[in-house]
């Protein structure tokens, strides 16, 4: 019996139109409860102080006070702080950058007795908790003299980080062997075929670890809380802490600086995400 070629086969996996309504529902849901608290953020940054505290929560500022985002930059020197911690983010961008492509591509690409095992005991490094090393680490900046200046904020990234090295191998895993053995027959050193054929082959890789990379390094609040002490030295994350004093915290300077923080790395997002997602999906290719 012979089936009808023109009747429309329905697929069990798609949902039928109360189904999809149900999805874009919760997918409403979901993202008013996530995004509420960045919604907050913003429309507290103009209010007046009294109504941040108020109850029920007052959502929309009346009336909307620009002046917060005036006063507040101009309670400490922000402008140095964003300079710092602009200074911090470039260099341990391309630290991460750079030394992890390259350890990924030692581990990856070039064959070598125990890169197995050490790519194994690198990655077991990831099950440590900051805290063990964070003693360890001080002695050894204290006595390098590097305490109280941005050194320990950037130097370690260009000794690669063991999730960096995770999500690039991933990628360079699946470029395949044959561009390195052309390039080997012409001649191409090791060097020559990282840095001429495979860096601009994981672009996308590179830009996701270099996203996040900079990202940690402008959030990072513990790093400079630790190693710097002298205030001109300070970066954002550390200067936000200025506004807590010993008998209050000016809430509506906190917020209306913190929205301003937040507005470089949601750009930075936006212009990129695209990027950013093909580098997360091709580095889950194989892992």
């Amino acid at each position: 019996m012979k089936a009808d070629r023109g009747a429309v086969v329905s697929d069990p996996l798609q949902p039928g139109p109360a189904g999809r309504v149900l999805v874009y529902a919760l997918l409403f849901l979901f993202s008013a409860i996530f995004a509420a608290p960045f919604f907050w953020l913003v429309t507290s940054a103009v209010k007046r102080p009294e109504q941040l505290m108020a109850y029920p929560i007052q959502w929309i500022p009346d009336p909307v006070v620009w002046s917060n985002f005036r006063e507040g930059w101009s309670f400490r020197p922000f402008s140095l702080y964003l300079r710092n911690t602009l200074y911090v983010a470039v260099l341990s961008t391309i630290g991460s950058v750079l030394s992890s492509s390259l350890v990924a591509y030692g581990l990856t690409r070039i064959e070598w007795p125990g890169r197995r095992l050490l790519f194994v005991t690198l990655i077991g490094t990831m099950m440590l908790p900051g805290q063990v090393v964070m003693v360890p680490l001080f002695a050894l900046f204290v006595r390098l003299g590097w305490v109280d200046t941005f050194k320990p904020l950037w130097v370690p990234t260009f000794f690669a980080g063991a999730f960096y090295v995770y999500l690039l191998r991933g990628f360079f895993q699946a470029i395949p062997r044959d561009l390195s053995e052309a390039a080997t027959i012409d001649g191409a050193s090791e060097w020559v075929i990282y840095w001429r054929i495979v860096m601009p082959l994981a672009r996308p890789a590179l830009a996701t670890v270099g996203l996040f990379a900079f990202i940690g390094a402008w959030n990072d609040f513990v790093g400079p809380l630790i190693y710097i002490v002298n205030e001109n030295n300070y970066t954002l994350a550390l200067g936000l802490s200025m506004f807590r004093g010993q008998y209050g915290t000016y809430w509506h300077y906190l917020l209306a600086v913190s929205t301003l923080v937040t507005i470089p790395i949601v750009v930075l997002f936006f212009f990129t995400q695209r990027t950013f997602i093909q580098g997360i999906t091709m580095t889950g290719l194989k892992g």
